[in-house]
């Protein structure tokens, strides 16, 4: 028995859903504002992921405007295996307002994982987290949150199942109300569909995506039920094991779940895979919160838990409990396997045509006009439009944090000729909470400085009193975090020593639960990233060349 360390994709990579199509196993996860939209893992192992596409890649969600934490969520992978396409299906929500939650679900196809992927099915607005299941019959079912909207029903509504038409789009027939959950813990969604000796389980998400969060399950003779609970009366995987009883909670954070014997918290919304030797595994979400707090800076990032059947047939993790572990047994193929942490750092010099494809960006799409690597050969040019506070055009390149201790390093050229023209390295959550260290104009507008500017809750903080005068233009910036703390060094040539830009700065904020002011709510769902971009609110004219991008994990 070979034991590995969880997370097996760090950083922001939740509602991970798995599928094994011969000796590959896909993983495709959430990316809420961010685009390219829906990350796509690959592993032969289990245990050695990399990301290798994205699913929508060219502009078939527009995601400016998009308020935290809205965007695409919860995209589940199938396989047909009777046509041998792929499909992929996921919710765009648009609008949260008033606990409306406005959301269109489609489906997109394709013959390989690395598409092209067809142009989206239009699915149905009754809620979110689509699942698709391909039955045997060739018949093809949606199971999906029904929200719930009503005053005076249990929130958030019920798991609803409808036969599916994938050619036209829509439901065939009538949706069936199947269940509000399997235990007491209610916010039941992320529905998913398997068929399994002569049951069809469901296998669902419950007590909202924070402390209380776990796995539930329940199995029927026919798809559309009755469905009848796991006999525990409790989740198959949680972090927090203890009974609960929050029917009508619609999505609490249940922080006073918090468990202090776990490193991992809030383990919930789980797919299911079977390896070729009959092996069976979880994929589900967690996070790690900075030491002493219930702050998560890494958003919810995907971990592994091996399961096993009882002998009625049901589910339970293979060491008799349903406390999710912080290591997994890996499955008998990969017992010579070592687990590769080096494969989340980052080195590019912007050689190749493209970007290296963990580079995202929120809101909007990543085309040529304002990001490439052909107007200056081995240097990422990006030209600088709006303030970092919009949610229409930042130009922003960003890759996911995937460690509490690491450093992120760039080589900058850039010559601004006013004081709303800047280029540099930073921090980033939302539009309104990131840090940033840039090359801008001196405020007497002579010559240029390197400074540090700031976005707490949607306040702009200027650290002006830190600046330095840089020459030529030209600057090596390199951020070090630890535990929610940044330092910032610089230096002008290759040939120079680092030199300190203040002290140390607290960025816990820059987290799923420091976003929004409130103590004791999540107030996003996607994670801390690191980026390189560029401002100019003054004429759209300006750009700047980035090289040598490196992000270095010191410690996982």
């Amino acid at each position: 028995m070979t034991v590995f360390k969880n997370p097996i994709i760090p950083g922001m990579a939740p509602d991970p859903s798995i599928l094994r199509v011969g000796s590959d196993y896909y993983i495709a996860t959430s990316t809420f504002h961010w685009t390219p939209s829906v990350q796509i893992f690959h592993s032969t192992d289990l245990v050695n992921w990399s990301l290798i596409t994205h699913a929508l890649t060219h502009g078939e969600v527009d995601l400016r405007g998009t308020n935290t934490p809205a965007g695409i969520w919860a995209p589940h992978l199938s396989y047909d295996s009777a046509t041998h396409k792929f499909w992929l299906a996921y919710s765009h929500m648009q609008n949260m307002a008033g606990r409306e939650f406005n959301a269109d679900s489609f489906a997109v196809s394709a013959d390989q994982i690395t598409g092209p992927w067809s142009e989206p099915v239009y699915l149905t607005s009754i809620g979110f987290d689509p699942a698709l299941f391909h039955d045997e019959d060739g018949k093809h079912y949606l199971s999906i949150l029904e929200w719930e909207t009503r005053t005076g029903y249990q929130a958030p509504g019920h798991i609803v199942i409808a036969q599916v038409d994938l050619t036209t789009g829509g439901i065939v027939g009538d949706w069936h109300r199947v269940t509000t959950g399997f235990t007491t813990r209610g916010c039941a969604e992320a529905p998913q569909i398997y068929h399994h000796d002569g049951y069809y389980y469901l296998l669902i998400a419950a007590g909202g995506t924070g402390y209380a969060h776990g796995v539930e399950m329940g199995r029927a003779k026919h798809v559309f039920g009755p469905y009848e609970p796991d006999p525990t009366g409790e989740p198959i995987i949680t972090s927090s094991p203890q009974h609960l009883f929050s029917l009508g909670d619609p999505d609490a954070g249940h922080f006073e779940r918090y468990n202090p014997n776990s490193t991992m918290q809030k383990a919930g919304h789980g797919s299911l895979v079977q390896t070729p030797d009959d092996e069976w595994y979880v994929a589900h979400l967690m996070s790690r919160p900075l030491a002493g707090t219930t702050l998560n800076p890494l958003g919810r990032e995907t971990a592994l838990q091996k399961m096993t059947w009882t002998p009625d047939g049901w589910l339970q993790m293979a060491d008799g409990s349903n406390l999710a572990k912080a290591t997994f047994e890996g499955p008998q193929a990969a017992e010579q396997v070592v687990q590769d942490t080096t494969v989340n750092d980052i080195h590019t010099d912007f050689s190749a045509a493209t970007p290296d494809v963990r580079f995202m960006t929120p809101y909007r799409e990543q085309t040529p006009d304002w990001v490439n690597t052909t107007e200056r050969p081995r240097f990422l040019r990006i030209h600088g439009q709006n303030s970092f506070f919009s949610q229409v055009n930042p130009a922003i390149m960003a890759t996911r944090a995937t460690s509490l201790d690491y450093s992120s390093q760039v080589h900058l050229e850039f010559n601004p000729v006013h004081y709303s023209q800047t280029a540099g390295l930073g921090l980033y959550y939302d539009s309104n909470n990131w840090f940033y260290v840039c090359l801008c104009q001196a405020d007497d507008g002579h010559g240029t400085i390197v400074k540090i500017l700031q976005a707490k809750l949607g306040e702009r903080i200027d650290h002006y009193q830190l600046a330095v005068d840089v020459p030529q233009s030209a600057i090596d910036l390199r951020l070090t975090y630890l535990n929610g703390h940044v330092t910032v060094a610089y230096r002008l040539t290759v040939e120079d020593t680092w030199q300190p830009l203040g002290t140390s700065f607290d960025v816990q904020y820059l987290s799923d639960e420091g976003v929004n002011g409130e103590p004791g709510e999540i107030g996003g769902f996607t994670g801390l990233f690191n980026f390189i971009g560029a401002v100019d609110a003054y004429q759209h004219t300006s750009f700047a060349d980035f090289q040598h991008y490196q992000v270095i994990t010191h410690q996982d």
